[in-house]
């Protein structure tokens, strides 16, 4: 029997216990509604890990059993310590899945990974999102149509400041006139890392049948790949040939 995927959401879970309407919007948590997505569609486990634990719930022990860790953070990105942040690109780089959500484009994990600010253009205005599946043959992409759309949500723009995505598999289309590269795949190391743009905290976004569809097809792409073993990056170093030279 092959093991379950062991998947850990790291939320700041601010909002919910300082706002009474996204308490009441999430009252398990944004953690607790994107967890409840995920086992509708996966059998895997599911943990926890918030902003006020000791080493913000990411201990060495957590992440070393993680398989796929999930990003939500808006409010205390520069609160998130260094070293908990280093520790996780090192995770990632060493094979764990990394899938950064919504304003994580903010946070230290995302600029440490992508090298690059996240800047963006944004308007809170209550507008429709027409999300456009560009890469159909994605494992991203699984069972989605040729597009689906969020009835009212916040509204990114470019420019990005992002690298050039690996894959580019959704882009975002807004009444405004904007558009967003809203679903980005990179590899950095051996780990594979997703951002996916949707998720404004004052709607009901990880309810959203199609969204808790992405998710759960970004867990099953963003999983370990077993099938290489060999040093942690963090280990290459000076290296005596295979050959003799």
């Amino acid at each position: 029997m092959s093991k379950k995927i062991r998947v850990t959401i790291w939320n700041e879970n601010l909002h919910e216990q300082n706002n009474e309407f996204i308490a009441n919007l999430y009252p398990k948590g944004i953690h607790g509604a994107i967890s409840d997505g995920l086992k509708e569609n996966l059998d895997i486990d599911v943990f926890f890990a918030t902003l006020d634990e000791p080493e913000h719930g990411l201990t060495e022990s957590v992440l070393k059993q993680t398989d796929v860790l999930i990003w939500w953070s808006h409010l205390a990105h520069d609160k998130v310590s260094d070293e908990i942040a280093i520790r996780v690109q090192e995770k990632v780089l060493d094979g764990m899945g990394l899938i950064m959500l919504h304003s994580t484009q903010g946070a230290k994990i995302f600029k440490l990974l992508l090298g690059t600010s996240g800047a963006l253009k944004w308007r809170e205005a209550g507008e429709k999102e027409r999300i456009w599946v560009i890469e159909h043959g994605h494992p991203i992409a699984d069972g989605l149509g040729e597009y689906f759309e969020l009835e009212e949500t916040e509204m990114y723009g470019e420019p990005f400041d992002i690298p050039a995505p690996d894959n580019l598999v959704f882009i975002s289309w807004f009444p405004g006139g904007e558009v967003f590269r809203s679903g980005c795949c990179y590899y950095r190391g051996k780990g594979k890392v997703f951002y996916f743009r949707p998720g404004h905290e004052t709607h009901p976004i990880y309810y959203d049948p199609n969204i808790r569809r992405v998710m759960a097809n970004a867990v099953l792409w963003a999983k370990p790949t077993r099938s290489v073993e060999g040093l942690h990056i963090r280990q290459l170093t000076n290296s005596p040939p295979l050959e003799r030279i």
